[in-house]
Protein backbone atom coordinates (compact mmCIF):
# COMPACT_ATOMS: atom_id res chain seq x y z
CA UNK A 1 0.00 0.00 0.00
CA UNK A 2 1.20 3.35 -0.72
CA UNK A 3 2.09 5.79 2.30
CA UNK A 4 -0.34 8.64 2.84
CA UNK A 5 0.67 11.64 4.40
CA UNK A 6 -0.50 11.73 8.03
CA UNK A 7 -2.47 15.02 9.65
CA UNK A 8 -2.01 15.43 13.27
CA UNK A 9 -4.21 13.18 15.52
CA UNK A 10 -4.52 11.01 12.32
CA UNK A 11 -3.26 7.20 12.94
CA UNK A 12 -1.05 6.66 10.33
CA UNK A 13 -2.20 3.15 9.32
CA UNK A 14 -5.53 4.35 9.26
CA UNK A 15 -7.18 5.49 5.66
CA UNK A 16 -9.07 8.71 5.09
CA UNK A 17 -12.47 7.51 4.56
CA UNK A 18 -14.62 9.46 6.05
CA UNK A 19 -15.83 9.54 9.72
CA UNK A 20 -15.11 6.64 11.75
CA UNK A 21 -12.41 4.97 9.12
CA UNK A 22 -15.23 2.47 7.76
CA UNK A 23 -13.36 1.55 5.20
CA UNK A 24 -10.51 0.61 7.51
CA UNK A 25 -12.77 -1.84 8.69
CA UNK A 26 -13.83 -2.69 5.74
CA UNK A 27 -10.72 -3.54 4.20
CA UNK A 28 -9.28 -5.82 7.36
CA UNK A 29 -12.53 -7.67 7.06
CA UNK A 30 -12.04 -8.75 3.34
CA UNK A 31 -8.10 -9.29 3.98
CA UNK A 32 -8.92 -11.35 6.69
CA UNK A 33 -11.75 -13.00 4.34
CA UNK A 34 -8.87 -13.52 1.37
CA UNK A 35 -6.58 -15.39 4.18
CA UNK A 36 -9.98 -17.08 5.10
CA UNK A 37 -10.56 -18.36 1.60
CA UNK A 38 -7.59 -19.64 1.46
CA UNK A 39 -7.82 -21.75 4.35
CA UNK A 40 -11.83 -22.93 3.02
CA UNK A 41 -9.72 -23.67 -0.46
CA UNK A 42 -7.52 -25.70 1.06
CA UNK A 43 -9.75 -27.56 3.66
CA UNK A 44 -12.89 -28.23 1.12
CA UNK A 45 -10.39 -29.61 -1.63
CA UNK A 46 -8.76 -32.18 1.10
CA UNK A 47 -12.48 -33.32 1.86
CA UNK A 48 -13.40 -33.05 -2.23
CA UNK A 49 -10.39 -35.71 -2.46
CA UNK A 50 -11.94 -37.96 0.23
CA UNK A 51 -15.34 -37.81 -1.07
CA UNK A 52 -13.92 -38.44 -4.47
CA UNK A 53 -11.56 -41.74 -2.84
CA UNK A 54 -14.68 -42.70 -1.46
CA UNK A 55 -17.33 -42.46 -4.44
CA UNK A 56 -14.40 -44.28 -6.66
CA UNK A 57 -13.76 -47.05 -3.63
CA UNK A 58 -17.45 -47.82 -3.42
CA UNK A 59 -20.79 -46.59 -4.85
CA UNK A 60 -22.88 -47.90 -2.10
CA UNK A 61 -21.58 -45.55 0.88
CA UNK A 62 -23.52 -42.88 -0.95
CA UNK A 63 -27.36 -43.05 -0.39
CA UNK A 64 -28.86 -43.90 -3.73
CA UNK A 65 -31.40 -41.47 -5.56
CA UNK A 66 -32.96 -42.70 -8.36
CA UNK A 67 -35.43 -40.16 -9.28
CA UNK A 68 -32.98 -37.37 -9.44
CA UNK A 69 -32.77 -35.38 -12.32
CA UNK A 70 -28.74 -35.01 -12.34
CA UNK A 71 -28.55 -38.31 -11.41
CA UNK A 72 -24.71 -39.76 -12.49
CA UNK A 73 -22.83 -42.62 -11.56
CA UNK A 74 -20.96 -42.12 -8.36
CA UNK A 75 -17.54 -43.44 -9.65
CA UNK A 76 -17.53 -40.84 -12.43
CA UNK A 77 -18.19 -38.53 -9.65
CA UNK A 78 -15.92 -39.67 -7.50
CA UNK A 79 -12.88 -38.55 -10.01
CA UNK A 80 -15.10 -35.62 -10.57
CA UNK A 81 -14.06 -34.46 -6.80
CA UNK A 82 -11.06 -36.13 -6.60
CA UNK A 83 -9.38 -33.58 -9.62
CA UNK A 84 -11.32 -30.73 -8.43
CA UNK A 85 -10.22 -31.12 -4.98
CA UNK A 86 -6.76 -31.19 -5.83
CA UNK A 87 -7.04 -27.77 -8.01
CA UNK A 88 -8.88 -26.63 -4.95
CA UNK A 89 -6.06 -27.37 -2.34
CA UNK A 90 -2.98 -25.75 -4.90
CA UNK A 91 -5.51 -22.87 -5.40
CA UNK A 92 -5.73 -22.17 -1.64
CA UNK A 93 -1.87 -22.53 -0.98
CA UNK A 94 -1.41 -20.00 -3.92
CA UNK A 95 -3.98 -17.91 -1.95
CA UNK A 96 -1.97 -18.29 0.88
CA UNK A 97 0.96 -16.42 -0.70
CA UNK A 98 -1.17 -14.00 -2.39
CA UNK A 99 -0.37 -15.25 -5.70
CA UNK A 100 -2.76 -13.04 -8.27
CA UNK A 101 -3.36 -16.08 -10.33
CA UNK A 102 -4.81 -18.26 -7.30
CA UNK A 103 -7.12 -15.50 -6.65
CA UNK A 104 -8.74 -15.67 -10.30
CA UNK A 105 -8.59 -19.81 -10.13
CA UNK A 106 -9.96 -19.24 -6.54
CA UNK A 107 -12.85 -17.61 -7.96
CA UNK A 108 -13.55 -20.16 -10.33
CA UNK A 109 -13.15 -22.99 -8.38
CA UNK A 110 -15.15 -21.67 -5.37
CA UNK A 111 -17.98 -21.04 -8.44
CA UNK A 112 -17.68 -24.74 -9.86
CA UNK A 113 -17.98 -26.03 -6.00
CA UNK A 114 -20.77 -24.28 -5.63
CA UNK A 115 -22.41 -25.52 -8.54
CA UNK A 116 -21.21 -29.28 -7.79
CA UNK A 117 -22.37 -28.94 -4.21
CA UNK A 118 -25.71 -27.67 -5.47
CA UNK A 119 -26.05 -31.19 -7.76
CA UNK A 120 -24.90 -33.07 -4.45
CA UNK A 121 -27.78 -32.00 -2.53
CA UNK A 122 -29.78 -35.15 -2.75
CA UNK A 123 -26.83 -37.09 -1.32
CA UNK A 124 -25.62 -35.26 1.66
CA UNK A 125 -27.93 -32.27 2.19
CA UNK A 126 -26.79 -30.64 5.30
CA UNK A 127 -22.68 -30.63 4.24
CA UNK A 128 -24.03 -29.75 0.60
CA UNK A 129 -25.79 -26.57 2.22
CA UNK A 130 -22.76 -25.80 4.26
CA UNK A 131 -20.39 -25.62 1.45
CA UNK A 132 -22.62 -23.40 -1.10
CA UNK A 133 -22.40 -20.66 1.82
CA UNK A 134 -18.72 -20.95 2.35
CA UNK A 135 -18.37 -21.19 -1.39
CA UNK A 136 -20.56 -17.90 -1.79
CA UNK A 137 -17.80 -16.31 1.13
CA UNK A 138 -14.74 -17.33 -0.80
CA UNK A 139 -16.31 -16.01 -4.15
CA UNK A 140 -17.19 -12.59 -2.17
CA UNK A 141 -13.53 -12.41 -0.07
CA UNK A 142 -11.66 -13.11 -3.22
CA UNK A 143 -13.34 -10.10 -6.02
CA UNK A 144 -13.83 -7.95 -2.86
CA UNK A 145 -9.68 -7.71 -1.56
CA UNK A 146 -7.59 -5.44 -3.66
CA UNK A 147 -3.98 -5.75 -3.01
CA UNK A 148 -1.37 -3.16 -3.42
CA UNK A 149 -0.50 -4.35 -6.91
CA UNK A 150 -4.23 -4.43 -8.22
CA UNK A 151 -4.82 -1.18 -6.98
CA UNK A 152 -2.05 -0.12 -8.64
CA UNK A 153 -3.21 -1.35 -11.89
Amino acid sequence: MTQQPTSPGSHPHQEHAGVGGGRDRTSMWVAGGTVFAGVVLLVDGLLDILKGITAIASDDIYANINDYVYRFNLTGWGWVLLILGVISVVTGLGLLTDALWARVLGVFMASLSLIANFLWLPYQPLWALISIALDAWVIWALTAHRSSRTTAL
